[in-house]
C-alpha cells in the first residue's frame, strides 16, 4: 500500500482521536496567549557583533543611553504672554514630578553663567528668578534669550520663535512597558489638558514617543487586518462555492490556524513586532486556498462517482500530497528569513513557516473528517462546478494556449524587456518615517521638528583624543570647530552641540555675558579661562554631558532629517573627508555613530540580506522541484512562469518610483513562495494525467488545465483580494507590500494558466516521456485507485 493511501485511511478511521488531538493542541496553544506582548524595544536589525553595533555600544558605555529624550515644542506667538508662558513652565514642573522622568529642561530652567572674579570660577544663575506677571517681564526674558544666549539656540528655542522642552526619561524604563504606560497615561493627558486650557498646539517627538505611538498603531491595525482578511476571503469563498457549510468549515480552519500562530508566538516568547503582527491575517489569506483545493477536489470527485468515502480518500491522497508540496514552498519562502541574522526577520520567518505547515496539517485532517460526518453534497453545492462564466474563462485560456502560443511568447518577451527597463530605474532607500502612517499626528510632528530644529534622530561623533585631558586643548577644540562648520553647511543636519559650545559660553561669561564673545578663546585667553573652568567643575557640571571623566573622550551631537540611505551615504562621505583632513589619525580616532547611523546602516544590511534570502528561496525551491520532477527541463519550465511576475513587479516599482527597501523586498520571497504553488498543483495533475493518457501531451495538458484551472483561479482571486486588504494600512511599508504581492500573484495566475501550458506544449518531445518524468523514490502522488 502506498504511503498516502495509508495516511488517508488513518485519518478517516481515526476521526474522533484526531479531533480530540486538534482540540487539545488548540487549548494548549491558547494557554500561551498570556505570553503575548508587543515589542517595547527597537528592532534589532544588525547583529550584536556588527562593527556599527560595537561602535554604538562603546559610545553608550561612555555617555549612556541617548534614546531617552522626548521633545515638546510650541510655535505660537501667544506663548509669550504671561498666562501661557507660566503654564508652559508649570507643565514642565508637572512632568518632573513623575518618577519615570529623570530630568526635564524648559525655559524656566535656563541658567546664566556668571563670573566670580574673587574665587576665579563661574557660577550658575537662573534666567527667571521669579514668576513673570507682566508682559514687559516676559518680553524681557524673551529678548535676553534670543539676543544674548546663543548657547541655548536650537536646544530650547530658535530664531523663528519656536520654544522647546526636553524631557529625559529614566534610562531604565526606555525599553520597558513602563515607557508605554507613561506616554499614553501620563504624558499625553497632560499635553491634551494644556492644549485645551491654553488653546495652543504642542508638537511632540523623540524616539521613545515615536516608538510608543507606533506600537499602539500596530496593535490597532493587527485587529483590523484580521477582521478585514477574514471578511474578504470568506465572502469571496462563499461567492465561489455558494455553500454556508463549506464557508463555515473554512472559517473554523483559519480561525484555529490564527490561534495556533498566536500560540506559537507566545510559546517562543517572541514579542509582537510590525512583521509578526502581519502573521495572523497572512494565515487567514494563505489558509483559505488550502480549503479551496480540498473542498473543490472533494466535490469534483463526488460528482464523478457519488461515492463519499472514495471521494474523501482521493482528496487526502491526491490534493493532500500536492498541497504538502505547495505549503512547503510557501514555508520555504518565509523560512529563508531565518538566515538573515536579523532578530526581527528571523522571528517572523520561524513563526510564519511553522504556522503555515501547521495550518496544512490542520486543513488536511479537519476538513475531510468534518465532511465525513456531514451529509453528502447536494446538487446545489455542486452547481458552481458548472458555472458558465468560469467555463468561458477556461475556454478562452485553452483556446489561447492551443491557437495563439506565439502571441503568448511575444507578449512575454515584451513584458520582460519593458520590465528590465523599469528595473534600471529602481532605487534603494530606507528612512525612519517613510513607512510610518502619514495621517498620524506623531508622524507630522517629526516633520515639524525637522523644519524647526533639524530632526529627531541623533548622529553622534565620538572623539578619542588618545590622552587624558586632551579634549580641553585648544588644538582639539579648533579641529572640532572645523567639523562643526562642515555640519552647519549641510542642510540635512542640525547645528551641532558639543564641548565647543560650552567653552564658547564660558568665554562669553568671562566677558560679562557679551554675546559678541561667544567664540573659542585665543591661546592667551585659554590659559586663564581654563583655570575658571577647572575651578567651576564641581559647581556647574557644564562639561559632564560632553566629556568623559578623564577628559580623553568627547562627543559632538547633531540631529538628522529623515533623508534616506542614499543621501546619508553621500553626507557620510563628505563628513569623513573633513574628518580625515582635520584630525590626524595618530592623535585622534573619530567614530560616527548614534541612532540615525545605526538605523540607516541596518537598513542597508537588511536589504542586502533580503536579496541573498530571495536567491536562497529560488535555489531551495529549484532543488525541491528538481527532487519532485527529476528533470532539468521541468525545473526550468516550473521557474519561468514564477520568475516573470517578480520581474514585472520590479519593473513597475522602478517606473512608479517605489524604492527597494525592507518592506518591499519582502514581496519577492513571499510572492515567489506562494505563486509556485499553482505551478506544483498544475504539474502534479499534469503528470498524473499524462500517465493515464499514455503520454499524450495535448490531451493531458488540457485535462489538467480543466481540472486544476478552477481551483487555481479561485485561490488566486482569494489571495489577490486577501493581500489587497493591506493597502488600507496607514504604514507605507505594509501598504506597498500588500499591493505589490497582490499584483504579483495576479500576474502569476495568468502566467501559470497560459505561459506554463504553452511551454509544455512547445517542449513536449523533451519532457513527455518516462525517462524524463521518472517515478520519485518517495510516493508523493498517491495515484492508487480505491
Amino acid at each position: 500500500m502506498k504511503f498516502w493511501n495509508f495516511i488517508s485511511r488513518f485519518i478517516l478511521r481515526s476521526r474522533l482521536l484526531i479531533l480530540i488531538a486538534l482540540i487539545l493542541i488548540t487549548v494548549l496553544l491558547a494557554t500561551q496567549f498570556k505570553n503575548l506582548h508587543f515589542s517595547h524595544t527597537e528592532a534589532n536589525i544588525l547583529p550584536k557583533d556588527h562593527p556599527i553595533n560595537v561602535q554604538y555600544d562603546r559610545f553608550l558605555e561612555l555617555f549612556g543611553e541617548e534614546g531617552n529624550l522626548i521633545l515638546l515644542a510650541v510655535k505660537d506667538s501667544t506663548i509669550f504672554t504671561p498666562e501661557k508662558f507660566n503654564s508652559w513652565n508649570e507643565l514642565t514642573k508637572k512632568l518632573k514630578a513623575n518618577k519615570e522622568v529623570a530630568m526635564a529642561i524648559s525655559l524656566k530652567d535656563i541658567q546664566l553663567l556668571k563670573k566670580d572674579t574673587i574665587h576665579e570660577k563661574f557660577e550658575l544663575e537662573p534666567l527667571i528668578k521669579k514668576t513673570p506677571e507682566t508682559q514687559e517681564e516676559v518680553d524681557a526674558i524673551r529678548n535676553e534669550l534670543i539676543n544674548n544666549l546663543p548657547f541655548y539656540e536650537n536646544l530650547l528655542y530658535n530664531k523663528k520663535g519656536t520654544i522647546q522642552t526636553l524631557v529625559y526619561l529614566d534610562k531604565k524604563i526606555v525599553n520597558s512597558p513602563v515607557r508605554k504606560a507613561y506616554v499614553l497615561n501620563v504624558l499625553n493627558p497632560l499635553i491634551e489638558q494644556f492644549e485645551k486650557d491654553n488653546n495652543v498646539d504642542i508638537r511632540v517627538s523623540g524616539m521613545p514617543f515615536i516608538r510608543t505611538m507606533n506600537a499602539a498603531n500596530i496593535a490597532q491595525e493587527m485587529n483590523l487586518f484580521m477582521g478585514l482578511a477574514l471578511a474578504v476571503t470568506i465572502l469571496i469563498f462563499y461567492f465561489f462555492f455558494r455553500s454556508w457549510r463549506a464557508t463555515m468549515v473554512t472559517m473554523v480552519v483559519v480561525v484555529i490556524g490564527v490561534m495556533w500562530a498566536l500560540g506559537f508566538t507566545g510559546l517562543f516568547n517572541y514579542e509582537i513586532s510590525i512583521l509578526t503582527a502581519l502573521i495572523p491575517p497572512l494565515i487567514i489569506v494563505i489558509g483559505v486556498p488550502n480549503a479551496i483545493f480540498l473542498i473543490n477536489k472533494y466535490q469534483q470527485e463526488f460528482k464523478k462517482h457519488g461515492n463519499k468515502a472514495k471521494s474523501l480518500h482521493r482528496v487526502i491522497s491526491r490534493v493532500g500530497t500536492a498541497s504538502l508540496m505547495t505549503n512547503l514552498t510557501t514555508a520555504i519562502g518565509f523560512g529563508t528569513f531565518i538566515f538573515t541574522k536579523s532578530q526581527l526577520l528571523s522571528e517572523f520567518g520561524i513563526i510564519a513557516s511553522i504556522s503555515i505547515m501547521s495550518l496544512y496539517l490542520l486543513a488536511l485532517t479537519f476538513i475531510p473528517i468534518v465532511y465525513s460526518f456531514v451529509p453528502i453534497p447536494s446538487d446545489k453545492n455542486l452547481k458552481h462546478l458548472e458555472r458558465n462564466w468560469i467555463n468561458r474563462v477556461l475556454d478562452w485560456i485553452e483556446n489561447t494556449v492551443r491557437h495563439h502560443r506565439l502571441s503568448i511568447y511575444i507578449a512575454t518577451i515584451l513584458l520582460i524587456i519593458i520590465s528590465m527597463i523599469g528595473v534600471y530605474f529602481m532605487r534603494v532607500s530606507g528612512s525612519l518615517i517613510e513607512d510610518m502612517p502619514k495621517n498620524k499626528q506623531f508622524t507630522k510632528d517629526i516633520k515639524f521638528f525637522e523644519q524647526e530644529f533639524g530632526g529627531v534622530m541623533a548622529l553622534e561623533f565620538l572623539i578619542d583624543t588618545k590622552e587624558p585631558g586632551n579634549v580641553y586643548k585648544l588644538t582639539t577644540l579648533k579641529k572640532m570647530e572645523k567639523l562643526n562648520e562642515m555640519i552647519d553647511e549641510i542642510p540635512e543636519l542640525s547645528k551641532s552641540v558639543s564641548v565647543v559650545n560650552a567653552i564658547k559660553f564660558s568665554k562669553q561669561a568671562f566677558y560679562n555675558g557679551n554675546p559678541e564673545y561667544y567664540e573659542l578663546p585665543t591661546q592667551e585667553e585659554s590659559l586663564f579661562l581654563g583655570k575658571f573652568i577647572k575651578n567651576s567643575a564641581n559647581d556647574t557640571h557644564l562639561m559632564n554631558s560632553f566629556v568623559d571623566s578623564t577628559g580623553r573622550y568627547t562627543r559632538m551631537t547633531t540631529y538628522m532629517k529623515d533623508i534616506g540611505t542614499d543621501k546619508m551615504e553621500r553626507i557620510e562621505e563628505r563628513l569623513q573627508d573633513r574628518i580625515n583632513n582635520t584630525f590626524p589619525a595618530k592623535k585622534y580616532e573619530i567614530t560616527m555613530t548614534g541612532k540615525a547611523l545605526v538605523f540607516l546602516k541596518g537598513t542597508n544590511y537588511l536589504i542586502f540580506n533580503l536579496i541573498i534570502t530571495l536567491g536562497l528561496t529560488i535555489l531551495l525551491i529549484s532543488i525541491f522541484m528538481g527532487w519532485l520532477f527529476r528533470s532539468l527541463p521541468m525545473i526550468v519550465i516550473s521557474l519561468i512562469p514564477n520568475m516573470l511576475p517578480l520581474l514585472i513587479t520590479a519593473g513597475i516599482m522602478g517606473f512608479v518610483g517605489i524604492p527597494l527597501k525592507p518592506s518591499t523586498i519582502l514581496v519577492f520571497s513571499v510572492a515567489f513562495g506562494i505563486s509556485v504553488d499553482n505551478t506544483i498543483h498544475f504539474l502534479t495533475r499534469y503528470r498524473q494525467v499524462l500517465q493515464t493518457h499514455n503520454w499524450k501531451v495535448n490531451k493531458s495538458i488540457y485535462a489538467a488545465l480543466r481540472e486544476t484551472g478552477i481551483s487555481m483561479f479561485y485561490t488566486s482571486v482569494v489571495l489577490f483580494f486577501g493581500f489587497l486588504v493591506f493597502i488600507v494600512s496607514s504604514f507605507g511599508g505594509t501598504k506597498a507590500m500588500g499591493g505589490l504581492i497582490s499584483g504579483t500573484l495576479l500576474v502569476a495566475m495568468f502566467s501559470n494558466l497560459m505561459l506554463l501550458p504553452a511551454m509544455l506544449l512547445s517542449l513536449e518531445k523533451r519532457i513527455a516521456n518516462k525517462k524524463v518524468l521518472k517515478e520519485p523514490t518517495v510516493d508523493v502522488w498517491g495515484d492508487e485507485e480505491v
